[in-house]
């Protein structure tokens, strides 16, 4: 039920972190404000595919 996920920077366009999320509760993409080691400041991640 659940499925593998990326996150990537809005900035940068990196994948610097992966994690899982049911697909059947949440169908939205997810976009959340993490450390992006790359542009080195906080930056909003948002979901794309593995």
């Amino acid at each position: 039920m659940r499925d593998l996920i990326s996150l990537s920077c809005e900035q940068c366009k990196r994948k610097n972190y992966t994690t899982t999320k049911n697909k059947k509760t949440t169908t939205e993409k997810i976009a959340l404000r993490k450390f992006c080691p790359a542009c080195r400041v906080h930056t909003s991640h948002r979901e794309v595919k593995v």
